[in-house]
């Protein structure tokens, strides 16, 4: 079991994430890297400001990684995260994950952002020209 997490308050490299998980016995990786986009819900977002409980959070991303190689034959795991402010643009997240076969890859991935967004103890705030808001608030 290859696994690999990071929380950063430094921009993110995705190629380095890749390399994290590369490997000639694995025919798929796939992987999702979230942006900051330049609106949300009609409103312009100027930048995302985002907050962590680090030792809660990495804690957590494990227990995401350690149920993505329970359930799928994956062979290595990368997911690494953004904290502090960000702009439009900017990576906030990427995940990867490399396996023999490419479906359970897309599999694990998939689960892994999904779980990461309702369970890891990290906080956006978005920030708009008329405002912010917190979202992805986790208990």
């Amino acid at each position: 079991m290859n696994l690999f997490l990071k929380l950063s308050d430094t921009p993110l490299d995705i190629q380095s994430c890749i390399r994290e998980v590369e490997s000639p016995s694995c025919g798929g990786i796939d992987v999702f890297i979230g942006t900051v986009r330049d609106a949300t819900q009609g409103k312009r977002v100027l930048r995302l400001e985002f907050e962590a409980y680090e030792s809660m959070a990495l804690k957590e991303m494990r227990r995401i990684a350690e149920e993505a190689f329970e359930r799928w034959p994956v062979q290595s795991f990368s997911m690494h995260h953004r904290t502090g402010v960000l702009t439009v643009g900017e990576v906030a997240v990427i995940i990867a994950v490399s396996a023999a076969h490419r479906a359970a890859a897309f599999d694990a991935c998939r689960f892994a952002i999904d779980t990461l967004k309702q369970s890891v103890p990290i906080w956006k705030k978005e920030v708009f020209e008329d405002g912010e808001v917190w979202v992805a608030a986790h208990p």
